[in-house]
């Protein structure tokens, strides 16, 4: 019971001789073991802020650090396929085969990174009350198909895509220069959103030809439950066995009516946002790094993106609708009418707002994709280029 007794500072205070004047020497308190060391200990919600910008500074100096690694390997490896590849002169048969590979790349990796949404998105346009949303979507996916389900037909989507891919990405530049080339360089650069809107129409109508057979496949995959067939070429057969070939192309006129607009909308829009871009930025174009430009690159892709998923979707939702519910011999004119009766103006939008994700995404990453391989090959990046007059 210590409050019984004083203290020993009360009793030092009390008996130490005290100077007329002058107040007492303290004691100095003695503290227990315990004390020391509560008092000594750092609390533990305690902040240093040394400590912290020590950790932030470590972070920092790793990350680039492996940003500098990275960027040596990438090099490396550039140099190494430049020097196997030989010099690529600008509009030669050479340029026009990696532009193709490269669009090869950015379309087939991308679209089938994103399949469970385009499978969601899909599965809604034929029956909007299918799903409530996404993750209940793919939550009820996964329960009765397992993970598998949920990346439903990713084998028609990565070959279809990268055919489609390589026909726009390198049929853009070629119609490009040769477009420029016939209107002459005055002309091209006066008109150039014209000329811009034309290459990539000429592009896409090659392109679509030869995405349609898988499209056919990737719909009706991811449209049935459970799916009609396992994989591509189960697909194709058993389309070809029951409509020949004919039924691997009943979605081509929506598909044209989709994706040529698609197209037009997302290199012409493009080109002039990343354009719009570098004339805001100080500088020029060829004074930014190459990261730099790629980010520019997705930029301009992601916004791009909006504005063709807007654009295309009525015509989408056609074709999802088509595919699944044209009936055999029906003319594409009739079918197109049935349907709209069935679902009207509103059912045209139906599954928008994952479109709009989606597309977005998908059309960034595709550029920074495509102009990253571009730089790998030593190729100069899409977009932003100084006008005539300013580049002599």
């Amino acid at each position: 019971m210590p409050l019984l007794f004083p203290t020993q500072d009360t009793l030092h205070d009390i008996f130490h001789p005290k100077v007329w004047g002058q107040p007492s020497t303290p004691r100095p308190k003695q503290l227990s073991p315990a004390s020391t060391q509560r008092f000594s200990a750092k609390p533990a919600s305690s902040y240093d802020p040394y400590m912290a910008c020590s950790v932030i500074d470590d972070a920092k100096n790793k990350a680039n650090a492996l940003s500098a690694e990275a960027t040596k390997e990438f090099e490396k490896a550039s140099a190494k396929a430049q020097a196997k590849a030989g010099h690529i002169e600008l509009y030669t048969a050479k340029y026009y085969a990696a532009c193709t590979f490269g669009g090869m790349l950015a379309c087939g990796l991308t679209h089938t990174a994103v399949t469970p949404l385009d499978l969601v998105k899909c599965r809604r346009q034929v029956d909007s009350k299918m799903y409530t949303g996404n993750f209940q979507a793919w939550g009820k996916i996964g329960r009765a198909e397992g993970f598998r389900g949920i990346y439903t037909g990713w084998s028609p989507t990565f070959f279809g895509y990268s055919a489609q891919g390589a026909f726009k990405y390198g049929g853009y530049e070629f119609f490009k220069k040769w477009y420029g080339d016939l209107a002459g360089p005055e002309n091209a650069h006066k008109y150039k959103t014209g000329l811009y809107l034309a290459a990539s129409a000429s592009a896409e109508f090659i392109a679509d030809i030869a995405l349609c057979p898988f499209e056919a496949v990737k719909v009706r995959m991811q449209t049935t439950v459970p799916p009609f067939a396992t994989g591509t070429a189960n697909g194709l057969s058993t389309i070809i066995g029951k409509e020949g070939y004919g039924g691997l192309y009943k979605g081509l006129y929506p598909l044209w009516g989709r994706q040529i607009p698609y197209t037009m909308m997302k290199f012409a829009s493009f080109e002039t946002i990343v354009e719009m871009i570098y004339e805001r930025l100080p500088g020029q174009k060829s004074d930014y790094s190459k990261a730099a430009q790629t980010g520019v690159s997705f930029t301009g892709g992601y916004l791009a993106g909006i504005l063709c998923a807007i654009v295309s979707h009525p015509a989408d939702v056609m074709v999802s609708k088509l595919n699944a519910n044209r009936q055999a011999g029906e003319a594409f004119g009739a079918a197109m009418g049935r349907i709209y009766k069935d679902i009207g103006f509103k059912g045209l939008w139906n599954g928008i707002p994952v479109r709009i994700v989606m597309i977005g995404t998908l059309t960034g990453l595709q550029w920074m994709i495509y102009d990253y391989f571009k730089i790998f090959m030593g190729l100069p990046t899409t977009g932003g280029a100084a006008p005539p007059e300013e580049s002599k």
